[in-house]
């Protein structure tokens, strides 16, 4: 009976939709076609804005999207000049800006209280020119966006539309805006006068990336901003330079200016004095007067593609020297924060940020397993994602920048023991390892002795991004790996790879062994052998230890690196084991150790399981 009722049900439910659908043929039967259109667009001149989720008008508002863009044909089909000016027409409306063609038909004209661009076609509907005139200025030709139209790439167009309304989304009047808009004109001269601080004719993109005063700066040309790029891994760099004429892009910052609820003094013409820097390396600015600044409700912005983990003490430093708080932070252990960007980063499917533990494969080398220690939610360990960073003066873009590099640095490091494998695929064997945060910008990578049972540590300081120091610390009684804090120190210049730095290390070991066995073989059993000396010192000798086949390895260019430091501690600590519970066979150990580092004599823990092969 249920079912016969749910059948009876249904029928009548096609019924009323069948009759529903029949009057409105007999309503609009009579009325040509040209007129149905046109009362479509009229229902959808006003421009379409995000609705909740829950809206109740949200399934309409969709399907007058999907009509719209029914009619103005899709992004590769749009040909005709027809369908060209239709898509322009819907795209302004759709991020609130007017549309207007022109009397011929052959131009449109988008407009807004600060800004206009005219984008000039061909009567098939090819484009043949966009000009872009902001507020005061003159049309100037954009060609970013004549290449977007002519690919058909309205996304990107829209993008750009988006991002030109938004540099005068400032409280006030036009007048408010239009002021906004020219302090964020004499920011660009004056990062751009910076850039060229210290600069030679023949510097490349990699040594302005990591060493140029405000990195390496990109002008705003037509609706593209201002964006600079201030930090290249060595691998992006290797990476480019395998795939010549390609361009591979390092960590990159938007410049751009945003409305706020305060008041902030903008200058409104540029204040750098001299592109020459001072006595104190930095450049000398005119003071902010009344004549050259204006108190307004917005403040100057880097804004980041992608939110940058950063810890709590970066927060502060930065927060300082802008004198601007950061907005909208949202505390959590930092190394959750590096495992969660990085996993968003490397992994094309979504994996749990819960994943402490990841398997890194390495040519000519047993894979690495890394537990990842997230730490706790102490300060000095905390950390937040950094969306943008609020100045209202050039002066503080070259600290801020500095401030981002060194703080990406140690993210690279920590990333690279990051992989989208959580789970052993196969029985290889395994070398096992713990990354421990220790305190600020370093860390300690924790693992067993090749040679012996007991565990060993290398501590990493990141000093700055162009600066790091290394501390190999073993038990006294253990012997030697062969691999000096400096060695260790430019590895990890070379690399930025905490999974290569220790492959190289533990090579260095076997080559110990292998000697200590043939000395052991061929000593007299009345003279006792001298301990090995150290193999690998030279550059030559670190390239051949860091490079091979396989993505993982890294190619020593002759561009400029990352200058070794020249303090350099070649002492070893002593670490304290309870014991060596290792049995033999598939068993589990839990080890604990003290780290003798600095003068805190802090403590670190790790626990892993280990397989004695």
């Amino acid at each position: 009976m249920e079912e016969e009722d749910g059948e009876h049900q249904g029928a009548a439910k096609a019924t009323s939709t069948n009759a529903l659908m029949e009057q409105l043929r007999l309503k609009y039967q009579q009325k040509p076609w040209t007129e149905t259109q046109k009362l479509v667009h009229f229902c959808m001149d006003k421009p379409l804005q995000q609705p909740a989720s829950n809206a109740p008008d949200s399934p309409l508002l969709s399907c007058m999207e999907k009509i719209q863009r029914t009619l103005n044909g899709n992004e590769l089909s749009a040909k005709s000049l027809f369908s060209v000016m239709n898509r322009l027409e819907y795209l302004s409306k759709q991020k609130g800006l007017n549309a207007h063609v022109s009397p011929s038909g052959t131009a449109c004209y988008i407009t807004s209280n600060m800004f206009y661009i005219e984008v000039q076609l061909e009567k098939d509907g090819n484009v043949i020119d966009v000009k872009l005139a902001h507020f005061g200025e003159a049309p100037v030709v954009c060609d970013d966006l004549v290449q977007h139209l002519r690919m058909k790439n309205y996304d990107a167009f829209g993008k750009i539309l988006e991002d030109l309304s938004n540099l005068y989304q400032i409280p006030g009047n036009s007048k408010m805006q239009a002021k906004a808009y020219f302090a964020l004109r004499a920011l660009e001269r004056d990062l751009y006068a910076m850039s060229l601080v210290d600069r030679t004719q023949d510097v490349n993109r990699v040594t302005e990336v990591l060493h140029g005063k405000v990195g390496h700066l990109v002008p705003r040309t037509g609706g593209t901003l201002t964006n600079i790029e201030f930090y290249i891994s060595p691998y992006q760099v290797l990476e480019a330079e395998l795939n010549p004429g390609s361009r591979v892009c390092g960590t990159k910052t938007v410049v751009t200016v945003e409305g706020t609820d305060t008041l902030h003094k903008l200058p409104l013409s540029p204040l750098l004095v001299d592109s020459q820097a001072g006595e104190d390396g930095n450049p000398a600015f005119l003071p902010l007067t009344d004549e050259i600044s204006m108190d307004l409700p917005a403040f100057f912005v880097l804004k980041f593609y992608q939110p940058i983990p950063m810890s709590s003490s970066s927060i502060e430093e930065i927060q300082r020297l802008t004198g601007i708080q950061i907005t909208g932070l949202k505390l959590a252990p930092l190394y959750e924060l590096i495992v969660q960007s990085a996993l968003k980063e490397k992994c094309s499917e979504d994996l749990s940020t819960d994943k402490s533990c990841f398997f890194v494969s390495l040519p000519d080398c047993p894979k690495h397993c890394y537990f990842i220690n997230k730490g706790s939610e102490k300060s000095d360990l905390s950390g937040a994602l950094v969306s943008k960073i609020p100045f209202s003066h050039p002066k503080c873009v070259p600290g801020v920048i500095e401030i981002l590099r060194h703080q990406v640095a140690y993210n690279t490091l920590i990333s690279s023991c990051v992989s989208d494998k959580h789970i052993n695929e196969d029985d290889s064997e395994l070398l096992y390892f713990e990354v421990v945060p220790h305190k600020n910008t370093s860390f300690c990578v924790f693992f067993l002795h090749p040679v012996k049972e007991n565990l060993a540590c290398v501590l990493i300081d990141v000093i700055t991004s162009r600066e790091v120091q290394c501390h190999l610390h073993l038990n006294p009684q253990d012997p030697t790996l062969n691999s000096s804090d400096d060695f260790i120190a430019r590895a990890v210049k070379r690399c930025m790879s905490v999974p290569v730095v220790m492959r190289a290390i533990f090579r260095n070991a076997a080559k110990v062994k292998a000697d200590s066995e043939t000395q052991d073989m061929e000593a007299d059993a009345e003279q006792k052998p001298e301990p090995p000396h150290e193999q690998i010192t030279d550059s030559s000798s670190l390239e051949e230890s860091l490079s091979g086949a396989g993505q993982q390895d890294l190619v020593v260019t002759d561009k400029p690196s990352i200058t070794d430091s020249p303090n350099q501690n070649g002492s070893t600590a002593k670490l304290e084991t309870p014991g060596n519970n290792t049995e033999k066979g598939n068993s589990a150990v839990s080890t604990e150790t003290l780290c003798g580092v600095e003068e805190s004599n802090s403590t670190a823990s790790t626990a892993a399981v280990m397989i004695d092969k």
